[in-house]
């Protein structure tokens, strides 16, 4: 059997999570009569203490749908040069919401006020109109880093007196919270939006909610209907986010203490140059100069351990919910006697 660190997003649902889907109450939620779903969205937004939620089929829905309540046609966004938002959701803030995006180069993407603010348009006509600030926690492309609420803090002071609005892609906002010991009911009085990935650490099959005021999650659900989101009978779906939120999160320590092991045998091979901090569930490591990272990334899928090239000197591991500890004595064993050439 495989030892598949590509992604977190391949977890399968467990036992106790399908008979939970199973047994779900469902309705016609377009119509807004799913229990369940209503269940999931009220539950997300108590935890951060927002209004309203919005079960979406994805990440990318919720958050091009809060970029899309946040902005107008010739705003700007300003988010890190390796936000989710900007490299990985098919140019869909110029898509959908006819934006441009301020790109910083914040170290492992964690951007401060001090880097915001001097990025913020002035009023003129020569210049779009910034708008919105985007944070990511954790950062994917940072090897997992994250935000305390400390950080956040000043950017969301800075938002409120330059009128900007504060979104946050949490797709693995719960790996950070686990890290970091911050509370979920703390958050909410940072940000305008949040979007929380169900199908990540969390193990569930599909599926993020949208967090915002009322107003927000009104105007956010004809977005969703525009975009082909609005799901009928989603209530089996939401069920599996809900068992995830009871059963699943305190776990989520296992899958960091995982690639701490990972990462502190990688430090001592030879075909590794540098690893990058790990602070929960991602490693991104260096490969040394003489090697090429596809290619390693080949040796060890021939030995069964998958992952990813993230470019052409670095790799990802990503520890998840289907990942054991005797998987990771494999792992440590492929990774010690692979002999890349």
């Amino acid at each position: 059997m495989n030892i598949d660190l590509r992604s977190d997003t391949v977890t399968r649902p467990t036992a106790g999570m399908m008979d939970a889907m199973w047994s779900a109450k469902i309705g016609d939620d377009v119509f807004g009569e799913d229990p369940t779903v209503d269940a999931l969205e009220n539950k997300v937004a108590a935890m951060f203490h927002m209004e309203a939620g919005l079960f979406c089929p994805s990440g990318t829905m919720t958050n091009q749908i809060a970029i899309k309540c946040f902005t107008q046609p010739m705003d700007e966004v300003i988010c890190d040069q390796t936000a989710h938002v900007y490299r990985y959701e098919g140019g869909g803030i110029a898509y959908h919401s006819l934006s441009s995006v301020r790109l910083l180069n914040a170290p492992r993407g964690v951007l401060t006020a001090e880097m915001i603010e001097v990025e913020i348009n002035d009023e003129n006509i020569h210049y779009p109109h910034t708008s919105l600030v985007v944070l990511e926690n954790t950062v994917n492309k940072g090897g997992g880093a994250c935000y305390t609420l400390d950080q956040i803090a000043p950017v969301h002071t800075l938002c409120n007196i330059k009128g900007l609005k504060l979104h946050l892609d949490g797709a693995r906002l719960f790996n950070a919270l686990v890290a970091t010991g911050d509370k979920a009911a703390a958050y909410g009085k940072y940000f305008d939006g949040i979007s929380i990935c169900l199908s990540k650490g969390l193990g569930a099959p599909v599926g993020s909610v949208l967090l915002g005021s009322k107003e927000t999650i009104q105007k956010a659900t004809k977005i969703r209907k525009v975009f082909g989101g609005g799901m009928r009978q989603s209530g089996f779906l939401a069920a599996a986010g809900i068992y995830a939120l009871d059963h699943h999160v305190e776990r989520l320590a296992e899958d960091h203490h995982h690639a701490k092991v990972l990462g502190q045998v990688l430090e001592t091979l030879n075909y590794v140059k540098a690893v990058m901090p790990v602070e929960t569930n991602i490693l991104i490591f260096e490969v040394a100069a003489e090697f090429s990272a596809a290619h390693i990334v080949e040796s060890l899928r021939k030995k069964g351990l998958l992952c990813n090239t993230t470019s052409p000197k670095t790799i990802r591991f990503v520890t998840h919910l289907d990942i054991s500890s005797e998987m990771i004595d494999q792992a440590i064993e492929i990774l010690i006697h692979l002999q890349p050439s």
